[in-house]
């Protein structure tokens, strides 16, 4: 026997495509012999005789050909069996699902790293991007975010399933208008529609222009929390009301906040239309900066800070007595959610894009992603 000789490059194995399952679902109806089939996709006889037993309803009924090499089977009676490549490859998909899964579960620091940016509320996204960056040289710290969604969603077969199910961000919360027992939003005197806001405030790309708005507690409370947040870099700031939301005790809070900014970051502050804001020609006399009010029932108008809001619920539930919680607490919170990484700020956080214009204001390197 002559022995045998390896390829020079050794042919790498891939899985079976759904159109060669349909290639074997027309041969297997034409009863080809296996050989033959295996010959055509240039596959190994053993490759396409075990898919046919796993994916056929008769799978324990050994697959006769009707010709063999061209001769007439004469071996009994035949039992052709059913192969449907859409469920074959639907069964294939899902094993290598199961497959993947088992990657956190054989590795402990990579299943660690994991656990402790989903309890941070990092996504499944963030998490691949963080890696990257934090374990640039070491290829065992890498794993899917379809990975990570499969280990928590996938009933049974999850390792961080039980762990980690309910700190799983589910994807921006949009929040229903509050009201409270006799709020009326009547026309604030002297406000600026958001239509003649600055044309540079819309495209991103120039930053110091804000959007804010409340986060309400419990009825009972009917305490909130003052949110703002620059558009360009996404850098969120939270405002303690700890006593009340009125107009006063709003406007202590916004010049409080961002009077430490420098003057290049204080341009334009965009609101609804709440009667907390009533005394915003004070705020805009004290930190020389503009204000415009969206229009009634556009939260869409105020989309970067309704998108944080949603973010900022997970630290902060609905119906929640928002007034126990200290102002250090709220800079805790903010601080958390600007070192989180962005899609949106090529994978960088808050913090670093707005630490990157403040050391070089003018690099136009600095404008940001819409």
């Amino acid at each position: 026997m002559k022995p045998r000789i390896a390829p020079d490059v050794p042919r790498r194995y891939t899985r079976l495509s759904f159109a060669e399952r349909e290639e074997i679902a027309l041969a297997v109806a034409a009863q080809e012999p296996i050989r033959s089939i295996a010959a055509r996709l240039g596959r190994a006889p053993s490759t396409i005789s075990r898919e046919i037993k796993r994916n056929s309803s008769h799978g324990r009924n050994k697959y006769r050909p009707q010709f063999r090499f061209g001769a007439p089977w004469r071996g009994g009676p035949l039992r052709r069996p059913h192969y449907y490549p859409s469920a074959a490859q639907g069964r294939a998909q899902r094993n290598a699902q199961r497959r993947h899964q088992r990657k956190l579960a054989a590795n402990s620091r990579l299943h660690a790293q994991v656990q402790t940016w989903l309890e941070d509320f990092y996504s499944p996204q963030q998490i691949v991007s963080q890696l990257r960056v934090e374990f640039p040289d070491d290829l065992e710290m890498r794993v899917s975010h379809e990975t990570i969604y499969q280990s928590i969603y996938v009933q049974g077969k999850g390792n961080l399933r039980r762990e980690l199910h309910a700190c799983l961000r589910t994807g921006r919360a949009l929040r229903h208008p509050q009201r409270r027992a006799g709020e009326r939003r009547g026309r604030i005197p002297g406000m600026v529609n958001i239509s003649q806001r600055p044309a540079e405030a819309l495209d991103r790309a120039i930053p110091g222009h804000w959007e804010g708005d409340l986060i309400l507690g419990s009825i009972e409370s009917a305490s909130a929390i003052g949110t703002v947040v620059e558009r360009s870099t996404r850098y969120a700031m939270l405002l303690h009301l700890p006593d009340n939301h009125t107009a006063e005790a709003l406007q202590n809070a916004i010049v409080a906040k961002m009077s430490r900014l420098p003057a290049m970051l204080r341009k334009t502050l965009t609101w609804d239309q709440g009667k907390e804001m009533a005394n915003h020609a004070q705020i805009a006399t004290a930190i020389d900066l503009d204000i415009y009010f969206c229009d009634p029932h556009s939260p869409w108008q105020r989309g970067t800070n309704e998108n944080t809001n949603g973010l900022l619920r997970q630290w902060f539930p609905k119906g929640t007595d928002l007034s126990v919680f200290p102002e250090d607490y709220l800079d805790y919170v903010a601080a958390k959610l600007n070192n989180r990484p962005r899609k949106t700020l090529g994978w960088k956080t808050p913090a670093q894009a707005l630490d990157q214009l403040l050391s070089n204001p003018s690099d136009p390197a600095v404008a940001l992603a819409p």
